[in-house]
């Protein structure tokens, strides 16, 4: 899933969630994605948690990336956070 946050974050303008199903896939997706990034001009790519986690994160500045474990990924809810009920106003 791909986020639009330009406008509503300052940190970066994507944020792009995904989900593997253990940790050798998600380690193996973050090194296949960070190398694409280095790649593709984003420079210095940060990756946080590769070492063996249920979330690990990619920090390639106007672009974050999330890979989880389904569970995780399902209990941290960055799609409800940061989607599009964010531009929603609360009734209260």
């Amino acid at each position: 899933m791909t986020l639009d946050l330009a406008g509503k974050a300052s940190f970066a303008d994507r944020m792009i969630i995904a989900s593997g199903l253990a940790d050798r896939q998600i380690s193996a997706m973050a090194t296949h994605l960070q190398e694409k990034l280095r790649d593709n001009g984003f420079g210095r790519v940060r990756l946080e948690g590769a070492g063996g986690s249920d979330w690990v994160l990619i920090d390639a500045g106007d672009i974050v990336v999330h890979l989880f474990k389904p569970d995780s990924r399902e209990l941290y809810g960055l799609e409800k956070m940061w989607g599009a009920d964010l531009d929603e106003p609360s009734e209260g």
